[in-house]
């Protein structure tokens, strides 16, 4: 239900096809994809509802993900001073550093809760990554190996 709630309209040269694709009740051709997400800086309720979150402890012991649970710590970027975080749910309440979450973190995110100070970039092919990465605006590497991109963020009390 939820990508039919908007749309590309598209000009009349653009082939529709697949479930994603329709012609409106007002002719216009309009493309929704299930991969595209709007986000937005307008204030609304729902931006300042804080994500609830467990501590670091506490994630390490009981998180749903088995890449978490049981570990002694969260990972560490080689190259840049933050903690990898591959779950949103999985962000520590307690953790007063950095930390790389994923691009799934925007629409959850409360200015009020939290920083975001940056991003983390995989661009390019990984061996100019390997050999130039000098910082996380280049690329995050826990050892040695390439990340998915990540929002860089703080919390704020």
């Amino acid at each position: 239900m939820g990508r039919w709630i908007s749309g590309f309209i598209v000009p009349e040269s653009y082939e529709l096809y697949g479930s994603e694709a329709r012609i409106d009740k007002d002719g216009n051709r309009i493309v929704a994809t299930n991969n595209c997400l709007w986000l937005t800086n307008l204030d609304h309720g729902r931006r300042h509802q804080p994500l609830p979150l467990m501590t670091m402890v506490e994630n390490l012991k009981y998180s749903k993900h088995k890449e978490i649970k049981g570990k002694k710590s969260y990972d560490k970027y080689d190259n840049y001073n933050a903690i990898e975080v591959p779950f949103t749910d999985a962000i520590p309440s307690d953790y007063k550093g950095v930390m790389g979450v994923p691009v799934t973190f925007l629409d959850k995110y409360n200015p009020d809760q939290f920083e975001i100070l940056g991003n983390s970039n995989v661009r390019g092919e990984r061996e100019h990554l390997m050999n130039n990465a000098k910082s996380a605006t280049d690329c995050t590497y826990i050892s040695g190996k390439a990340q998915f991109a990540r929002i860089l963020i703080k919390h704020k009390k």
